[in-house]
């Protein structure tokens, strides 16, 4: 396994951490708990692998997966670097204690290393995180429950340069991958500042551990699509580590053995990689930009989630997960109002506001007919 340094925090860390997020799960929905028999066993192949970071949270796995990652640290506490977050920032301190004491209990530790907030945005940190949580974390830090004050993010690269630049973080968990780089900016500025960088979704939570026709001979001597996505995270200088949400043995010994190794990038397969790309994104676009404009549609279809599954299919050779993207439309409770393609009224609101002019519900009845059961 290869080491970096995690930014301010000068812990060593493998270049390969263990996402907790995915692990095996027994039990319907609601009640639905982690595999023991099965997730347990996976960490400690990675853990003697030489993965020394795992990362979950309050939330993961129907909450249980700190619970899992518990269990599986006994007897590795001492060689492992645990990450969790918690995912209250507001005027509620009660609960975000609450948060941390019950995250101590699940994992059964007396202090978590990197402890994040959950999800920052601009717009939290402003007004919530900066006249509130931090003053928690802070706290927490001085009593020794945590070791190091960081969080997760989703915003843009403008507002990720300001969150760096704040100072308050040493370590910031950021969305990065082969399909979305909107970040590559503010991640080399983190460097700069000596801000550890963890990369969440390198296989773009799932999008690019598919097989495709598009990809998979883009760089000689790789032809699995999840070993170059993983690759491409890797080669980047200015990224600690990158997460991967393991959840089987043969993914664990994939992504280890691609983590340990040398291999790389060279500069002309990472060009030839973004030129490829950049002609991708140009057909995709030729489809739908996501500028979203054409929204709200009146009777909840999502028309750019639905252009991107159909871009999948269309543009990047992936059919079976332009498929299995499609039909999770609508099946959780974060989008559980949100419509697939076969409840357009072909009103036409949609195609009067589209600044491209497509043809809209011609498309969307095209992408019904790909990618519906």
């Amino acid at each position: 396994m290869i080491y970096r340094t995690l930014g301010k925090t000068a812990l060593k860390v493998s270049q390969l951490g263990f996402g907790a997020m995915r692990l095996p799960m027994k039990g319907q929905r609601k009640d639905a708990k982690v595999d023991i028999d099965l997730a347990v066993p996976m960490l400690h192949e990675a853990f003697r692998a030489g993965v020394n970071y795992v990362d979950t949270a309050v939330v993961y796995c129907n909450q249980d997966s700190q619970r899992a990652v518990g269990l599986a640290l006994k007897g590795w506490r001492d060689k492992i670097i645990l990450s969790t977050k918690n995912h209250c920032y507001g005027t509620d301190e009660f609960q975000w204690w609450t948060n941390l004491t019950d995250s101590l209990k699940r994992l059964d530790v007396d202090c978590i290393d990197i402890y994040n907030i959950h999800g920052l945005s601009w717009k939290f940190f402003t007004e919530l995180v900066f006249p509130h949580t931090l003053e928690w974390m802070h706290k927490a830090l001085d009593q020794g429950l945590i070791r190091h004050v960081c969080c997760s993010f989703h915003d843009s690269n403008e507002a990720l340069r300001r969150v760096i630049d704040c100072g308050e973080f040493e370590s910031i968990t950021v969305q990065y991958n082969m399909l979305d780089r909107s970040l590559e900016d503010g991640i080399a500025h983190a460097r700069e500042k000596n801000v550890g960088i963890v990369v969440m979704g390198p296989v773009g939570g799932g999008r690019l551990g598919a097989t495709s026709a598009v990809l998979e001979k883009l760089v000689p001597g790789i032809s699995r699509v999840p070993e170059l996505a993983l690759r491409f995270v890797l080669a980047n200088p200015n990224i600690s580590l990158a997460l991967s949400g393991m959840s089987d043995m043969e993914q664990i010994r994939q992504n280890v053995a691609v983590a340990g190794d040398n291999r790389g990038l060279a500069a002309e397969e990472l060009d030839a990689i973004d030129i490829h790309l950049r002609r991708l994104r140009e057909m995709a676009d030729l489809y739908c930009t996501g500028c979203k404009y054409c929204l709200p549609c009146p009777n909840g279809v999502v028309i750019p989630r639905i252009f991107e599954c159909l871009n999948y299919a269309r543009v990047y050779g992936m059919p079976e997960m332009a498929k299995k993207s499609y039909q999770a439309i609508g099946s959780t409770d974060w989008d559980k109002d949100e419509k697939k393609a076969g409840l357009c009224k072909s009103c036409g609101q949609c195609e009067k506001k589209c600044p491209q002019k497509i043809a809209i519900r011609q498309q969307l009845k095209a992408a019904h007919d790909l990618l519906g059961e």
